[in-house]
């Protein structure tokens, strides 16, 4: 594995004054690729900070569960305001003009907002996950923040861990640096066996849990559903129906209702202290044809904790839809970059087109530009914070 990582580092020594010349690009090319990486940067940069100047404004946001989505914007938002602008030049001129030590610390705040990035989405949706199967202890703990800021702080530990370390001292380690001068990348750039390991931490056991706790949270809501169904039934069958005259049963998942559909029949109904659904109909005039009708009338407490059960199933799935849709575009934005970066290395970057690398690298950029967004269209809070910001005018909280 050392003699495969110190060939790696000899070619890539060789062939970096070519590679130089190569990446550079025409004025043309240059000046439509600067427009589109600043316009990138710039909305990750806006997108985020909409989100954190809506926690500022907004009291009504700062919910425990909220505050993990301002974690997860201020990670983003450093990617946009730090890591993105350093990258355009370098990208641009083929280049790193900042120093060894600008280079480290871009290195290690990059992976660092990245991979708190990740951290902060599983956080998310384990609180979803908590949320929604385990509603009675989430809602007794709802009011302590100190687990909420320890989860918030260990997310950030543990992302400086996985990368951290080795961008500090790899070389001191090794004995020696395998970056040559005009580029900025950390040292296990081609230690492929480093980068495995990194990304299980960093993308699959994310990737994984965020899949687990979505598919509980889908099955705890199937289950509840059936239960409900189930209990529709049931008191269906507490109806009994008189064996003279036609019955009809109007029942909702909500409430029975009775009608009466002849308005020349004189109905008598009566509820026995035993069976609270029989309903018996005698008719007074022979010239029209009566009708009885059985119902099952609900008190208000049943009906009341009906409406709260279907009301909390709504809730679910709204959070279970937007629960998906983050861990989508968390999947499809890390799984390329993730899959090409072990690639990459094994192969000393011979196997794998530079353009393609690239494209992958800003599409997990691409992911801090794009979950800003992802708020206003899943919580109704976040949309109206935002257009008490953008219209505070025309909209009224």
């Amino acid at each position: 594995m050392g003699n495969m990582y110190d060939k790696c580092a000899e070619e890539r020594n060789m062939t970096s004054i070519t590679s130089d010349l190569d990446s550079k690009f025409t004025l043309v090319v240059m000046v439509f690729l600067g427009i589109l990486m600043g316009l990138i940067a710039l909305i990750t940069v806006l997108g985020n900070g909409l989100v954190i100047l809506a926690f500022l404004v907004n009291k009504d946001l700062r919910h425990r569960s909220n505050y993990l989505f301002l974690n997860l914007a201020i990670s983003d938002f450093l990617v946009g305001a730090f890591c993105i602008p350093l990258y355009i030049p370098y990208i641009l001129r083929g280049k790193w003009m900042f120093g060894r030590l600008l280079c480290k610390l871009w290195l290690v705040v990059d992976y660092l907002m990245c991979t708190a990035s990740a951290f902060s989405i599983v956080l998310i949706s384990y609180d979803r996950f908590l949320s929604v199967t385990k509603a009675v202890t989430y809602r007794i703990q709802q009011g302590t923040m100190s687990t909420t800021i320890v989860k918030m702080v260990a997310v950030w530990v543990f992302a400086f861990l996985i990368y951290g370390p080795a961008i500090l001292i790899w070389e001191h380690v090794v004995g020696k640096s395998i970056v040559p001068d005009g580029e900025c990348h950390a040292e296990f750039y081609y230690n492929w066996y480093f980068l495995l390991c990194a990304s299980t931490f960093e993308f699959f056991t994310p990737c994984i849990s965020v899949a687990y706790f979505n598919m509980h949270i889908y099955r705890d809501i199937q289950k509840r559903k059936r239960n409900r169904l189930q209990s529709t039934v049931s008191i269906r069958k507490q109806v009994s129906v008189p064996p003279t005259g036609n019955s009809v049963l109007m029942a909702d998942h909500c409430s029975l209702k009775e009608e009466v559909s002849s308005p020349d029949s004189e109905t008598e109904e009566s509820l026995s202290t035993t069976s609270r659904t029989q309903v018996q109909s005698q008719v007074t005039d022979s010239s029209h044809q009566s009708r009885g009708y059985s119902i099952a009338p609900d008190n208000e407490q049943s009906v009341a904790l009906r409406q709260k059960t279907r009301s909390k199933l709504n809730r679910d799935k709204k959070i279970a839809k937007s629960l998906a849709i983050i861990v989508c575009v968390f999947a499809i934005c890390w799984a390329p970059y993730s899959l090409l970066m072990i690639i990459h290395g094994a192969c000393c970057g011979e196997c794998v087109n530079k353009f393609l690398y690239d494209i992958t690298f800003w599409l997990l950029w691409l992911n801090s530009s794009v979950n800003p967004f992802l708020y206003p269209l899943c919580h109704v809070r976040f949309r109206k914070a935002f257009m008490k910001i953008l219209c505070p005018k025309r909209f009224v909280i």
